[in-house]
């Protein structure tokens, strides 16, 4: 069985963003050498997650006005009071889920016709990253 790692960082410039990475997880299947197993992406921060979905704007707009309905920012999580101003953030990661566990077949990512890998960041401007995790034959 091979095993391959990758990580991928990102610093975004807005607060909360969407970045497209299925090209980036698909080189890094090629990179890996498997042709028969899973890779797993998740983010390694608590208010950011990984998921897969349609690569459509207006889905886009649907999605993060979902996400603000359901965890609306506003000043008083009983988070706030630990000085951070980000709970909305936390409960959006929640919603979305950190990771996702992708097959691999014939050495490519096995995914259906719409569907693409996005990273989503709900409290960016600094510094966080991605594991891409390899696991077969």
């Amino acid at each position: 069985m091979k095993s391959y790692t990758k990580y991928l960082w990102f610093n975004t410039q807005k607060r909360r963003e969407l970045i497209h990475i299925t090209p980036v997880v698909e080189e890094a299947v090629k990179e890996s050498g498997v042709k028969e197993g899973f890779c797993l992406v998740s983010a390694m921060h608590i208010t950011a997650g990984v998921f897969v979905n349609d690569n459509e704007s207006g889905l886009h707009q649907d999605i993060w006005e979902w996400l603000e309905k359901l965890a609306p920012y506003r000043r008083d999580y009983r988070h706030h009071l630990t000085g951070e101003d980000n709970g909305d953030a936390h409960l959006k990661s929640l919603l979305i889920h950190h990771e996702v566990i992708l097959p691999i077949t014939e050495g490519k990512l096995d995914l259906g016709p719409w569907q693409r890998i996005f990273y989503a960041e709900f409290d960016g401007q600094r510094r966080k990253r991605v594991i891409i995790k390899i696991i077969g034959e």
